[in-house]
């Protein structure tokens, strides 16, 4: 997903950032990008998803939250943004993973 925009921006003006020179400043964070990364890469040992002990997927709250903790120890404001409807697959993944 996402849009190549690099016919938009000069090449001179593309500077390339760490994380650290993005400290004090609120940065948004496609919502639905980050939980689906978070579900695919997240296992436990056997391979299965992070669960709770009633058996429901956790790996997503997991990422999120370290993911969190990170950019507010590194001083980055994380904002998620939940902006409208998925893609089909994606959104098939979405309906199959988080039931």
């Amino acid at each position: 997903m996402g849009v190549n925009l690099r016919a938009l921006v000069p090449e001179k003006a593309v500077k390339i950032v760490s994380l650290k020179d993005l400290a004090g400043k609120a940065i948004a964070f496609d919502a639905y990008n980050a939980l689906y990364q978070f579900l695919s890469i997240i296992r436990g040992p056997d391979g299965r998803p992070l669960m709770d002990s009633s058996g429901r997927v956790t790996s997503h709250l997991s990422g999120l939250f370290y993911r969190t903790v990170n950019l507010i120890e590194l001083g980055i404001k994380p904002i998620y943004v939940f902006d409208g409807k998925p893609p089909a697959l994606k959104e098939a993944e979405i309906k199959r993973g988080w039931r």
